[in-house]
């Protein structure tokens, strides 16, 4: 479940942009920007790490930029010029437009990052694979494939076994926000080393582009999960078609928010041989914030008081959308948090703020726009426990003993009650996971770019061992 905290001085960065601007100079500053960048921008409420890929085509520069932290992958950005090493690149956000402009020097570009009545600075450096990494051939197939649910049109990589087929096959879905096929957060590309491992396990697998990432067409901000589930069964009819897989042995492993789809999806068709559910929150989507959001403070420091305070607030909103009010009324309480919270930060973290009035205005307007999109109008109100209790293929569950995010304490009980009928379920903690299953401290999601970007041991062999018992040759 993507990390959504209502009363935070807020990010920034928020949303894709428009089509790329050509290079004003293909041929200056030497070495060349072309590859990917990575590295932070100092906002006022911390630095927020970004990547940023160039690349050049018929003697146009291009690039677009991942904010993982915002769930924002593959946003194109505008503007783009390398001048005689002189860098310059644009992000058109809800809040106004962002601008990085700087200086290439070796191996990093370093300047100064404006939007808005907000002055900083940003430093990035080469994060190319190294070439042997980035060469090496996998040993199986790999095919781009597209598929259609509607009038979206999604693309994304199906990965083949070596040997004769028939294989089992999965199709992966990510967690909320708009995810690429690799579903990258913080960093971490979490379904690439799983895709790879199921692969060479014997497993076809295909990961897709969400909807308006990559290839993908649509809007994941103005769809439900209840759409997703519609392109999780297109994409597994994708899968199935295939010669080399074998429809009577294909299911959904889904992530976060894609445990709930999968749940979903299996509780509609009969394709659906089974389901492995990572981080998978059973509880309507309300009662995971209030946790999410107290678990997260707490382990921050935040004082109970203002915990309590927070989840109150919480409260309030939620039931005022649920009543299909209008949150108007909340944006001087908002505003006066979000204020609060920034005077709260050092006078270096201030520094970057001209204009406090604009910023606490536009942080307001960002959140209360979040709020009442479509997507998250669903999520509050619908219960997972409605695709679990319909779900009666194979079910394996994993949960982060450390995930601040999707608390195991709060979300087993539920899973294990729904699934009651079911007589193929399986349900495991591994204990010092956190939500990306990585091996955490906390389970903060501040750790997540800090941590050694694989899986907790035994994860991996998990899934795949759970998988071929049933549904091996």
């Amino acid at each position: 479940m993507a990390l959504r905290m209502l009363i935070a001085a807020g990010c920034v960065l928020s949303s894709p942009a428009l089509a790329q601007e050509p290079d004003l100079d293909p041929d200056a500053g030497g070495g060349g920007v072309e590859g990917r960048w990575a590295g932070s921008v100092v906002l006022p409420t911390g630095e927020l790490p970004f990547a940023v890929t160039f690349e050049r085509a018929d003697g146009v520069l291009s690039a677009t930029m991942d904010i993982p932290a915002q769930g924002a992958l593959g946003l194109p950005l505008t503007a783009v010029s390398y001048v005689a090493a002189r860098v310059h690149f644009e992000l058109d956000t809800q809040v106004g437009l962002a601008v990085w402009d700087g200086a290439h020097s070796g191996d990093t570009i370093e300047g100064e990052f404006t939007q808005g009545v907000v002055t900083s600075t940003f430093s990035v450096s080469r994060a190319d694979l190294p070439e042997a990494e980035a060469e090496e051939p996998a040993p199986y197939r790999a095919e781009e494939v597209s598929f259609e649910n509607g009038d979206v049109h999604f693309e994304g990589t199906l990965t083949l076994p070596e040997g004769t087929g028939p294989f089992p096959g999965v199709v992966l879905i990510t967690g909320s926000g708009p995810q690429d096929r690799d579903e990258v957060v913080a960093g971490f590309s979490v379904f690439r080393p799983l895709s790879d491992h199921l692969t060479r396990q014997g497993v076809a697998v295909l990961r897709y582009d969400d909807r308006g990432v990559g290839g993908s067409t649509g809007s994941v901000s103005s769809s439900t999960t209840s759409d997703f589930a519609g392109d999780a069964l297109a994409g597994l009819a994708r899968l199935s078609e295939h010669p080399d897989v074998d429809p009577a042995r294909v299911g959904f492993v889904g992530h976060s928010e894609g445990a709930v789809v999968a749940s979903l999806a299996a509780s509609r068709s009969e394709a659906v041989r089974f389901a492995v559910l990572l981080a998978g929150s059973t509880v309507p989507g309300t009662e995971i914030l209030y946790e999410q959001s107290a678990a997260i403070q707490r382990v921050s420091g935040v004082p109970e008081g203002r915990i309590e305070w927070n989840t109150d607030f919480q409260r309030r909103l939620f039931a005022a959308l649920e009543a299909g009010e209008g949150l108007e009324a909340y944006r001087e309480e908002l505003g006066a948090a979000i204020r609060e919270g920034i005077e709260a930060l050092s006078e270096a973290q201030r520094a970057p703020i001209s204009d406090l009035d604009s910023y606490v205005e536009a942080q307001v307007a960002q959140q209360i726009d979040g709020l009442e999109s479509p997507w998250y109008r669903y999520f509050l109100t619908y219960d997972p426990a409605e695709g679990l209790r319909g779900t009666r293929v194979p079910v394996l569950a994993l949960f982060g003993g450390l995930d601040l995010q999707v608390v195991v304490d709060q979300n087993r009980g539920p899973l294990e009650e729904a699934l009651a009928g079911n007589p193929d379920v399986t349900v495991e903690v591994l204990p010092r996971a956190n939500h990306l299953f990585q091996a955490a401290t906390t389970g903060s999601p501040a750790e997540y770019a800090l941590l050694e970007k694989r899986f907790v041991d035994g994860f991996l062999a998990t899934i795949s061992d759970w998988i071929l018992a049933r549904f091996g040759s």
